[in-house]
C-alpha cells in the first residue's frame, strides 16, 4: 500500500492531508522519516505521526517444522492433525504453508506470515531445488537417471515435468532433486519407470536444510537474517 494512502485510511483523512504531513517531515517509517508519498509500506512497517502510533510493525515469523508422517499440510483439518497443531508461538494462526507435503511424507516444511518471502520461493519463475530422499518398493534401475533427466509427459496436465536429478544412492533409495512440484509428482515419476515409492523425505527447500538435530515434529525459527535476499528480490 503507497503511504499516503495507509495514512488517510488510519487518520481517518484525505490523501491530500496526508500528503501534507509527508511534507512536513512528520512521519517516521521504521524509524526513519519518510516525505515520498508513493513510499511503499505493509504491515510490517511502523508508521508514526510525530510521536503518535498509526500502524505498529506486525511480527514477521519464519519456520521451519520437520513433519511426520501422518500429519497433514494445512492450517485446519477437520480429521487429521496438522503441521500448526504442532507450533506453539501466540501468532501461529498467521501462518501460511510455502509449499506442501503430502501426509505420508516427512520432512522439511516452511512456514511463515510474509507474502513476499513465500513468492520468492515457491513462484515458478524462481525454479527453486526441492530435495527429496526417496525409497523404493523395487531396486533403482540404473537407466533412471536419464529418464528423470529427460522429464517425464503427464497427459492429464498436457504437460512434460522439468528436467530432475536423481542420485542412486543403494538399491532402493536415492536422491532426488526438482525445480518444480506438480500433484503428487515424485511417486507419479517413479511410476513411469514401473517403481513405487514406499517412504518420501524432504531434505531441503533452496537454501533452508532440515537441521539433523531437529526430530520430527519440532520446529524452530528461522534467522530472519537468512531471509533478506528472498525478500530484497521479489517476484514480478
Amino acid at each position: 500500500m503507497k503511504l499516503d494512502r495507509l495514512l488517510a485510511k488510519h487518520r481517518l483523512m484525505g490523501r491530500t492531508q496526508a500528503r501534507t504531513l509527508l511534507l512536513a517531515r512528520r512521519v517516521r517509517v521504521d524509524g526513519e522519516i519518510e516525505t515520498r508519498f508513493d513510499t511503499e509500506v505493509d504491515r510490517f512497517s511502523a508508521v508514526l505521526v510525530d510521536d503518535e502510533i498509526v500502524q505498529p510493525a506486525a511480527r514477521r515469523l519464519y519456520l521451519m517444522l520437520h513433519k511426520p508422517v501422518g500429519v497433514v499440510s494445512a492450517t485446519s483439518d477437520a480429521e487429521h492433525r496438522t503441521v500448526l497443531d504442532l507450533i506453539d508461538d501466540p501468532d501461529k494462526d498467521t501462518l501460511h504453508l510455502v509449499g506442501r507435503l503430502d501426509r505420508n511424507t516427512s520432512g522439511l516444511v516452511l512456514l511463515t506470515n510474509d507474502g513476499r518471502w513465500s513468492k520468492a520461493l515457491m513462484h515458478p519463475d524462481k525454479k527453486v531445488a526441492k530435495v527429496y530422499r526417496v525409497t523404493t518398493r523395487d531396486p533403482i534401475a540404473p537407466d533412471a537417471v536419464a529418464a528423470f533427466a529427460e522429464g517425464f509427459y503427464f497427459h492429464t496436465e498436457d504437460l512434460t515435468t522439468q528436467p530432475a536429478h536423481l542420485e542412486i544412492l543403494t538399491a532402493h533409495t536415492a536422491r532426488l532433486t526438482l525445480h518444480e512440484g506438480r500433484y503428487h509428482q515424485v511417486k507419479r515419476m517413479f511410476h513411469r519407470i514401473q517403481n513405487r515409492v514406499t517412504a518420501l523425505h524432504r531434505e531441503s527447500i533452496g537454501d533452508y536444510v532440515l537441521p539433523e538435530d531437529l526430530p520430527p515434529g519440532e520446529w524452530r525459527m528461522v534467522p530472519e537474517s537468512a531471509n533478506e535476499t528472498a525478500r530484497s528480490s521479489p517476484c514480478s
